[in-house]
Order: structure tokens, then C-alpha cells, then sequence
């Protein structure tokens, strides 16, 4: 069971429970009502009206008094669980989105939901782990942005966010066993893998190792959690492993 804080106003939930990491218990949730400074992957900010979206930040501990140990070679199905339990969210408002790898979830070519997942190591394994997320709801122009989207654009009506945030935390609750049973990871991956964007589907990708632009097509994740391409302009068409950073999408 997850323990939430409302804040009404904050710069980062990630940054606040970064700043108080000590103090706080596994499954505390710190939840914004308005986020002045949120931030997004690659160093991108994340552009929210105030009290129209869910802004939130959940910190898990490691070992005593938390979840069992997970090896830092393992956080990537921490990804797995926080995109599967968001689209099950959306899936039970009767919309289909997809998981861009590795974890922003789009609906259609628009985005609905951004996932910052940020890392304490201890030797070879997790310390702690804080998961922001930024989930539009009630949101209905995007200035900002070129292809953003929502619950209300999506449905029409306007979603409490107390309920929405209760429901989400409950679905991740449901998934947060799968990370460390290896008999359950499968199912985890299974749902994770069929939900990707782009999954055998001729698209445009940056290849930021060698600087170069390519059609390609998504085959999947590898056991290490890379995403893999199938490189279409290159003799003999090699499959490409991918890294968080190491590629791009040309949406």
C-alpha cells in the first residue's frame, strides 16, 4: 500500500523526493498539484497545467523494511512494470496505447504519458529507485507541445485525479511482484512486449553511435532490455541493440 502526499505546488516531484530521499519510506508517493520544473528524458522539461494532469514521484527502497533486492543490471523491468501498469490504466478507460521504448506511452503518434525512472545504486545492486510520472488528464490544449494528448481528449469527460492517481498506484502495486519473480517475468514481458510502438512497422530512426538517420524496423527487446532494429538500409539487414540514448525516433 502506497502512502500519498499532495504538494500544491513544487519545482520537481522527482527532485523533491530526490532532496528527501533519506526520510522517506518505500512506497511513499509525493504527488503535485502543480510542477513548475518538471523534467523528462534526455534532460527535457515536462510542460503541465496546473491541476489538470497527475505529476507524481513514487520511491521504492531495496532490502530491509522495502522490496526484495533487485540487481542494478535488473532496473530495466522496473520500466516494465510502470508502462504496463499505466497502459492497463488507460486500457480500462477503453483506450489502446502503445509503450515507446523504453517508456513513454503514446496513443496513436501522440503522447499521453511521460516516465522518468532515476536510480541509488549500492555495490551491485539498487539502493532505491524514485519513478516520476507525468500522466495528462484533464489537460485539453497543449501549447507547447506538438503531439500531446489526454484522458479528456480521448473520452470527453473530465477524470477526478485523486481516483485516477488511486487507480494507477493500484495497478502498480498488482505489478511490483513481478520484478523479482522470475516465474512472473515472462507474463511482465509478455504484456510489455506486445504494447510497443513501432513493433514491425517501417519508421525512421537517429542512431546517435553513428550519428546517422535509417529506416528500420522494431523486432523487439532483448533479454538485457535493449531495444532491437532491424536496420533496413544496410547490406545484409543486421539487427541493431540499443541502449537507453543510443537512438532516436523520428515520429
Amino acid at each position: 500500500m502506497m502512502n500519498v502526499i499532495w504538494l500544491d505546488t513544487i519545482d520537481s516531484t522527482n527532485s523533491e523526493a530526490l532532496r528527501r530521499l533519506p526520510e522517506l519510506e518505500s512506497g511513499t508517493v509525493l504527488a503535485a498539484r502543480e510542477q513548475t520544473a518538471g523534467r523528462g528524458q534526455r534532460g527535457n522539461t515536462w510542460f503541465t497545467e496546473p491541476g489538470k494532469n497527475l505529476t507524481f514521484s513514487i520511491v521504492l527502497k531495496y532490502g530491509e523494511g522495502g522490496l526484495p533486492p533487485l540487481p542494478a543490471k535488473d532496473a530495466f523491468w522496473l520500466n516494465y512494470v510502470i508502462s504496463v501498469a499505466v497502459a492497463d490504466f488507460l486500457q480500462s478507460h477503453a483506450i489502446w496505447c502503445k509503450v515507446k521504448w523504453p517508456n513513454d506511452v503514446y496513443v496513436g503518434k501522440n503522447k499521453i504519458c511521460g516516465i522518468l525512472i532515476e536510480n541509488a545504486l549500492t555495490g551491485n545492486g539498487l539502493a532505491a529507485s524514485v519513478i516520476g510520472i507525468g500522466l495528462n488528464i484533464n489537460q485539453r490544449e497543449f501549447p507547447q507541445l506538438a503531439n500531446a494528448t489526454s484522458l479528456w481528449s480521448l473520452t470527453g469527460e473530465e477524470h477526478p485525479l485523486e481516483e485516477c492517481l488511486e487507480k494507477v498506484l493500484a495497478l502498480i502495486d498488482g505489478w511490483l511482484p513481478y520484478l523479482q519473480d522470475q516465474d512472473k517475468r515472462q507474463t511482465l514481458f509478455s504484456h510489455y512486449s506486445r504494447r510497443l510502438f513501432n513493433l514491425d512497422v517501417n519508421a525512421r530512426y537517429h542512431d546517435y553511435i553513428e550519428e546517422r538517420e535509417y529506416t528500420g524496423k522494431i523486432k523487439g527487446v532483448s533479454e538485457d532490455g535493449r531495444l532491437m532494429i532491424w536496420d533496413l538500409e544496410t547490406p545484409g539487414k543486421p539487427i541493431r541493440y540499443y541502449r537507453f540514448k543510443e537512438v532516436g525516433y523520428i515520429i
